[in-house]
């Protein structure tokens, strides 16, 4: 057999080349047949680096948000639990003042002693608290609205009620409620149970606390626990906050005696108490009502807000899929498909090299 000089070790050359770059396609298509991904980095990806990265980065922003409006959510729940709660209590002891017009006393002892055990829990609820964060604390989230809780009936708001209520005299009922409605108003230290950031610090006028759940969009979930969070939201008989009409009234009925009901000279006066703090409470009621319901508006519009960021990540997770991801069946094909060329070049390779190594014996 005559080869020409040098046409062996050429071919030899070319078929050793291509098989290199055969070894190379086996292993990058195992490496994405296994991994699912066409690169490990995206330079590799070439002119669709770009678009992947900025698929990348709207997906990682949908994501936060959603993180963001979950919290938000949670807060929000934990937020129309305690002005349930709060609307509860408010309508228990609208009832109950409605019965006391019959100036029944054991019925009034036993309102008067509800209604101090509800003002304990009352400021429980507005010193409630969800993951770590005062629900009713406006941007002071690390601080209780209600600094001293456990003296709630001793407050100076409380012992103020309390002395215009036991000062009460015939045609004095005027005077009663005017001074048990400057006590609820006041804002001075000792007085007001409320912290002084609640009251005459920056939680008096700021706006309510911001939810971001998208580029450029906030929705407003904050309460405060000394100002209702709606604007204008207690109307009526009112101290201007559903919290401290609630609080006027359950300490105007813990003030209360029998024998202002039992005394002829007074009942006039006894009725009008009773009248004001019924019609406090209605202001209660529907201030909580308002609220709850801007709060629920605020939650439909994050839930809206979850879901379309849910479907903008699988649209963008479907285009980012078809950039860096692989078809499997398609790479397990060319894969064999590879393979089997290039165990075809291995015995070419094979061939030319001992159809070499005869040429050099001769």
């Amino acid at each position: 057999m005559i080869i020409a000089g040098g046409m062996i070790p050429g071919a030899l050359a070319r078929l050793t080349e291509g098989a290199g770059a055969l070894e190379r396609q086996v292993a990058t298509l195992s490496r994405q047949s296994s991994e699912g991904r066409r690169a490990d980095a995206y330079g590799d990806l070439g002119v669709e680096a770009p678009r992947a990265i900025s698929l990348r980065g709207a997906l990682g922003r949908g994501d936060a948000y959603g993180q963001v409006i979950d919290r938000a959510l949670g807060r929000a729940a934990a937020g129309q639990d305690t002005l349930e709660r709060l609307t509860v209590i408010a309508r228990d002891f609208r009832s109950m003042a409605l019965l006391l017009v019959d100036g029944e006393p054991t019925r009034i002892a036993a309102t008067a002693a509800d209604a101090r055990a509800a003002l304990s829990e009352v400021v429980g609820l507005l010193n409630g608290t969800h993951a770590g964060e005062y629900i009713l604390g406006g941007s002071d989230v690390r601080n209780p609205p209600v600094p001293d809780p456990d003296a709630i009936l001793t407050s100076g708001m409380a012992t103020q009620i309390a002395a215009a209520i036991a000062a009460l005299v015939p045609g004095g009922a005027a005077a009663a409620n005017a001074a048990t409605l400057a006590a609820a108003q006041d804002n001075t230290v000792g007085v007001t149970p409320f912290s002084v950031f609640q009251t005459t610090g920056a939680g008096a006028t700021e706006p309510r606390r911001g939810v971001p759940v998208a580029d450029g969009v906030v929705v407003e979930t904050g309460l405060f626990a000394a100002r209702n969070a709606t604007s204008g939201a207690s109307v009526g008989e009112t101290a201007g906050a559903w919290s401290r009409d609630l609080l006027r009234g359950l300490m105007t009925l813990a003030a209360i005696v029998p024998a202002q009901a039992q005394d002829p000279l007074m009942r006039a006066d006894y009725l009008a108490v009773v009248d004001t703090v019924q019609r406090g409470l209605d202001s209660v009621i529907g201030a909580l009502a308002l609220e709850q319901g801007a709060l629920g508006a605020a939650e439909q519009r994050m839930e809206r807000t979850g879901e379309a960021h849910a479907d903008i990540a699988l649209q963008l997770k479907t285009q980012l899929s078809g950039i860096e991801e692989v078809d499997l069946a398609a790479t397990l094909t060319a894969l064999q498909d590879t393979r089997t060329r290039l165990e075809a070049s291995w015995k070419a390779l094979a061939m030319i090299s001992e159809l070499s190594l005869t040429n050099y014996l001769r």
